[in-house]
C-alpha cells in the first residue's frame, strides 16, 4: 500500500483506514500549520484551524474525490476556515481580504518545501535581529498590536516604535534582498512600500 499515491491515500481514507489518517497529519500537519501561520499570525489561532481541518476531513472522507489533490484540498480547507473563523470576528475588511486571497495564491503556486524553507529562513533572520527591535517588529507583525498599544506595552514612545519597525525592515530587506519581498508580503503583509521605504 503505497499512501505516497494520492489517489491510493484517498482511497484507504474513504475506507476509514487509520494508517492512511495518520499519514496524512504526519505529511501535512507541519505544513499547513506554517501556512495557517501565515495566514492568522497566531500560533494558537493557527493550530485550532489545522485541527479543524483534519477532523473535518476524516469526518467528511467519503466525500473525498481520489481524483483531485489532497494538498490542494487541505490548503483549500485551511483557507476557508481561516475565512470562516474571521468572518465570524468580523475582522475581514476589504483590504484583508484581498491580501489573504493573494497569500493564498502565492502558497498554492510555491513549492511546498521551499516554501517552508523560505518561512524558516525569514523567522531565522527575525531571531537574529538586536533584541529591542526583534521585540517590536513580533508585536507588531506578528502579534498584530498597533504601534500605540506596542508603545504601552514597553512604556516607550510611538516614535520609537517606529524606528524599531524600520530598523527591521532595513535589517531583513538587507539580509534577503528582493528575492524574499513575497515571502515577507505573505507571513506578515509586508507590502512593496514597506520593504521599499526601509
Amino acid at each position: 500500500m503505497n499512501l505516497e499515491d494520492n489517489s491510493t491515500l484517498i482511497k484507504n481514507l474513504i475506507r476509514g483506514e487509520e494508517k492512511a489518517y495518520m499519514f496524512l497529519l504526519d505529511t501535512y500537519h507541519r505544513q499547513l500549520n506554517a501556512y495557517a501561520i501565515t495566514l492568522t499570525h497566531n500560533q494558537s489561532t493557527a493550530q485550532d484551524i489545522v485541527q479543524n481541518v483534519f477532523l473535518k476531513t476524516w469526518k467528511s472522507r467519503k466525500k473525498l474525490n481520489p481524483e483531485l489533490s489532497i494538498r490542494s484540498f487541505l490548503y483549500k480547507c485551511v483557507y476557508n476556515e481561516f475565512l470562516n473563523h474571521y468572518q465570524k470576528n468580523k475582522a475581514v475588511v476589504l483590504l484583508q481580504a484581498k491580501y489573504i486571497e493573494y497569500a493564498h495564491e502565492v502558497v498554492e503556486e510555491t513549492d511546498n518545501n521551499a516554501l517552508t524553507k523560505m518561512i524558516e529562513i525569514v523567522n531565522r533572520e527575525i531571531q537574529k535581529l538586536p533584541p529591542k527591535c526583534q521585540k517590536v517588529f513580533i508585536l507588531s507583525k506578528r502579534e498584530g498590536l498597533t504601534n500605540n498599544e506596542i508603545a504601552d506595552y514597553l512604556d516607550i514612545s510611538i516614535k520609537t516604535v517606529e524606528a524599531q519597525i524600520t530598523k527591521a525592515f532595513r535589517i531583513l530587506k538587507k539580509k534577503l534582498g528582493a528575492k524574499y519581498e513575497t515571502i515577507l508580503i505573505v507571513i506578515f503583509g509586508i507590502g512593496r512600500k514597506n520593504f521599499a521605504a526601509s
